[in-house]
């Protein structure tokens, strides 16, 4: 069967997505998260590694398709490592929620937001005074910091227990709170991953997207494109449910399409790629 038949949103704008796609490739982008999209979730970030069929499935569209993005609030050096994105022509990763950009080997970016230094001295006491439950854990991002709980006995409590205190901290200190999957994350305003679709989008005046993320830092892309099919673009939402696992409710509710997880998204990318050489 070829990708119309295989892959059918359930949403009238998801099919006239993909219409838009695969009619003019040269004007679309394939945007993507990294963790739990392209990368399998993991309880500890550091050794969260790309699908092994990524690159063959980036390979398939980079060559038709006006670019590739990858969206995530990993720093993006450590994304590009941890997909094996170096060696792939064509993609562009914007790494800190859009804070960074890596593009054919080169990063760029400002200057770390002077709160997540404080925010970093203050937060082992904050945990401490709470009684962070034993497997609470804290991942610098170095323009960020995530406070995981998935290694705790009742993570679901753990995060309800730390949200409120961590939100207090972030706010003393200039910073907002991006919440995910177990895990509040204390991060710089005005940068999230719709601003930075958004932005993409018309940098390269994409006409046609197709988006595709996991977790609850992804509503504000799905909430960009919502918003740009209102000004005449074409856009696919996809959804990677974690295998095994509920997909992010939120984000399923609005997806035109939901796939299990990276194996999921590999396969859609691959068949995407020979859509548009059958053309």
């Amino acid at each position: 069967m070829g990708f119309v038949e295989t892959w059918v949103p359930v949403t009238g704008a998801g099919r006239d997505g993909v219409r838009g796609i695969l009619a003019s490739p040269g004007d679309a982008v394939v945007a993507l998260d990294f963790d739990g999209t392209l990368a399998p979730i993991v309880a500890d970030p550091s050794r969260a590694r790309a699908h092994p069929g990524v690159a063959g499935a980036l390979r398939s569209v980079t060559p038709f398709v006006r670019s590739v993005v990858v969206i995530t609030g990993r720093p993006a050096a450590l994304a590009v490592e941890y997909g094996g994105l170096a060696g792939l022509p064509g993609v562009v990763v914007l790494g800190h929620y859009g804070a960074e950009r890596w593009e054919a080997g080169e990063l760029s970016a400002p200057d770390v937001h002077p709160g997540v230094a404080a925010a970093r001295g203050a937060l082992p006491g904050v945990l401490a005074a709470v009684g962070a439950p034993e497997g609470t854990w804290v991942e610098d991002k170095g323009r960020s910091l995530a406070v995981h709980t998935r290694r705790t006995e009742v993570p679901e409590e753990a995060l309800e227990l730390l949200r409120g205190p961590v939100a207090d901290l972030a706010a003393e200190h200039g910073l907002v709170v991006e919440p995910g999957r177990l895990v509040l994350e204390l991060r710089p305003p005005g940068v999230d991953k719709g601003a930075a679709l958004t932005g993409f989008l018309r940098e390269v005046g994409a006409r046609a997207v197709l988006y595709a993320g996991d977790d609850l830092g992804d509503v504000a892309a799905f909430a960009a494109v919502e918003k740009l099919r209102g000004e005449g673009l074409a856009g696919l939402l996809v959804c990677s449910g974690a295998v095994g696992d509920a997909p992010v409710r939120e984000l399923a509710d609005r997806a035109d399409l939901v796939v299990p997880g990276p194996a999921g998204v590999v396969e859609l990318l691959a068949d995407l790629g020979e859509a548009i050489r059958a053309r």
